[in-house]
């Protein structure tokens, strides 16, 4: 059932004694707490079990607010925020003076977004100032795309659950920075760089590199070679391989496939980018709860859609590379 306003009382009065609250958004559920609150921040870093070198994304409920922890407001994020805002899109901008240094891993710039989902934008709207929101799930692990995922991770008292459904996207939103001579885009996600350059009339560049840059900070969340991972050993195969897996392993392995021509008890997702991105997180969640040895991902064969496919291998990329 979706939090109604009383839930959303109880998460305000939350975040406001410093606690936390779990949120749902369009990519996946959020972990809030108030961004402006370094000590309410830094129980977002210890409970998640989060590297203090990976920054998070401020969330907001529009420019107005955004412009509370961005120290600069430049023409192109305007242009963004108003073709897609609320949406799927974090802009890394120069951060502001009372931003806490914990939110951006002491770097100088921050990333924000608003999210789009009804409830989460009530929620920051009551309470009246931004909430940080990494992924509601231990640090590295698949994040939460539904309520009952970020229970598996934490019981209520720890962190207050506002369930707000499924989400639709399945991903992580794009991270463009916008803060450099040349925007780039540090993390792909469902808003593409040519959907950005679209807007903004210049193009847009990629990440120099992956990883840590200067003294070890992350530019972006989501950038940790091992991420959004399953407990379970997964790896990246063709179906070919999978074949033989099973084959040889047989129930030891469960199988992730893409598209028609499944095997029975294969977990299977659509062929399309958006309904595979949509469904990815809960696939992987369904193959852990197996209790298998292995998990075997069938490589997507993608046709169109090469900028959403090129996010969704991001992601599949980092849960295997264990």
């Amino acid at each position: 059932m979706q939090a109604g306003p009383e839930e959303i009382a109880e998460a305000v009065r939350r975040l406001k004694a410093g606690r936390l609250v779990a949120f749902p958004t369009e990519t996946v559920y959020g972990l809030g707490a108030r961004a402006l609150d370094a000590a309410a921040v830094a129980r977002v870093f210890e409970v998640k079990g989060r590297p203090a070198r990976n920054p998070v994304i401020v969330h907001v409920s529009g420019p107005e607010m955004a412009q509370v922890a961005a120290a600069a407001w430049p023409r192109e994020a305007e242009a963004l925020a108003r073709a897609y805002w609320p949406g799927p899109l974090s802009m890394v901008l120069p951060k502001a003076a009372g931003v806490p240094d914990i939110v951006t891993a002491g770097g100088p710039t921050v990333g924000v977004r608003c999210p789009d989902h009804p409830v989460t934008l009530a929620l920051i709207e009551a309470l009246g100032e931004p909430i940080v929101g990494p992924s509601a799930n231990v640090s590295g692990r698949v994040s939460p795309t539904r309520a009952e995922h970020v229970r598996e991770s934490f019981d209520e008292e720890t962190v207050f659950v506002l369930d707000g459904g499924a989400c639709t996207g399945g991903i992580e939103s794009t991270v463009v920075d916008l803060s450099g001579s040349l925007p780039r885009v540090l993390r792909p996600g469902l808003v593409t760089g040519e959907m950005i350059a679209g807007v903004i009339g210049r193009p847009v560049g990629t990440a120099d590199r992956d990883g840590p840059g200067e003294g070890g900070v992350l530019a972006s969340p989501g950038l940790l070679d091992v991420h959004y991972a399953p407990k379970t050993r997964a790896v990246l195969v063709s179906e070919e391989e999978a074949e033989r897996l099973l084959a040889v392993r047989g129930g030891a392995v469960v199988v992730i496939a893409w598209g028609e021509g499944a095997r029975a008890g294969d977990i299977v997702l659509p062929r399309d980018a958006r309904g595979y991105a949509a469904g990815l997180y809960a696939a992987l969640r369904e193959a852990d709860g197996r209790g298998a040895e292995l998990i075997a991902v069938i490589r997507p064969q993608a046709t169109g859609e090469h900028e959403l496919w090129a996010a969704v291998m991001d992601r599949l990329r980092r849960a295997t590379s264990r």
